[in-house]
């Protein structure tokens, strides 16, 4: 079974940044694909952003300019570096991955942004 955990969100004024992280269990070598969701209150969970084992990244248009997804593969880790954070950001944060054997989901991290 892989495991994921995501870590850095927090509380953060509009116009700033923050860097989710996503810690995999296993190799993101393998993992066919991943990705970065959200879910605010009363919403849907969206695609934010994903990226191909062959290095393919889409970015849904709402955060096109202002987000940006990284891997460090020695680490097992997927980054979501977010800027220019605006209130509408405000919302769980998933992270995902593609395996052969099925898909997969971390618990979540919280972004909140407010005056």
């Amino acid at each position: 079974q892989v495991q994921l955990v995501e870590s850095g969100g927090d509380l953060v004024q509009p116009g700033g940044s923050l860097r989710l992280s996503c810690v995999a269990s296993g190799s993101i070598l393998s993992f066919n694909a991943m990705g970065w969701y959200r879910q605010a209150p009363g919403k849907e969970r969206e695609l934010v952003g994903s990226v191909t084992k062959g290095g393919y990244i889409h970015y849904a248009d709402s955060v096109k300019g202002r987000f940006t997804i990284s891997r460090d593969n020695a680490k097992n880790t997927m980054y979501l570096q977010m800027n220019s954070l605006k209130p509408e950001d405000t919302a769980v944060y998933y992270c995902n991955a593609v395996l052969i054997s099925g898909l997969y989901w971390g618990q979540g991290t919280q972004v909140t942004v407010s005056s």
